[in-house]
């Protein structure tokens, strides 16, 4: 799930909204890589997408990618979203929708993924409603080839539906977290993301 790290303001909107949903999957699916933490470490501190907006929370999270070693960042990632049983935070929309993992929001989106043609690859073990698959989902609406699917009514539909509604209750969760401090800062910028993103598909309705 490794993605180029979005870095440069000259990237067209498309394609760096494109690789912004790509990098928070890589992010949230797992601890990330050395060569992930190498490319953050490195990566310009401009916007990453059109918008000013996130040029800070974007800095703060490159900073910290900076101050924070890869195993300390690994097991934080473990000690928020690991472990045996319930996690400290969980990654899930039908957690934040009906306080439960696999309810009906679960169903709802795998109907409208299967609408989409989409489906879960069997290797995944995670639900279809975990953040990183979401935002997979939402890289390939943006930068897909199949144009009746990768589109932006289609974006504005599943974003209203599968993440606007839950994303922020989760990075707040992130952010309060005495444990989080890499993933705080990531929590800040994806909140600001979402934050952008919502403003960006409202203007088009």
């Amino acid at each position: 799930m490794n993605e180029p790290i979005p870095v440069s303001s000259a990237l067209d909107e498309e394609t760096a909204r494109a690789e912004v949903y790509g990098l928070l999957a890589a992010l949230y699916y797992a601890p990330p890589t050395p060569e992930l933490m190498a490319q953050l470490r490195v990566a310009v501190t401009e916007a990453p997408a059109a918008g000013g907006y996130l040029e800070e929370p974007w800095r703060q999270l490159v900073a910290a990618a900076r101050n924070i070693d890869d195993a300390t960042v690994a097991t934080e990632y473990d000690a928020l979203f690991g472990g045996v049983g319930k996690p400290e935070i969980y990654l899930f929309g039908s957690h934040y929708l009906s306080g439960f993992l696999n309810e009906k929001p679960l169903a709802q989106l795998r109907s409208d993924l299967a609408m989409l043609g989409l489906a879960r690859d069997e290797s995944m073990p995670e639900t279809e409603d975990h953040f990183a698959y979401l935002c997979e989902v939402m890289r390939y609406l943006i930068a897909g080839d199949e144009v009746e699917v990768a589109n932006l009514t289609q974006q504005q539909k599943f974003f209203a539906a599968h993440l606007q509604p839950w994303a922020n209750a989760m990075c707040d969760a992130i952010a309060a977290h005495p444990k989080a401090r890499f993933y705080a800062a990531l929590a800040g910028f994806t909140s600001a993301f979402i934050g952008v993103e919502a403003q960006g598909f409202d203007m088009l309705a």
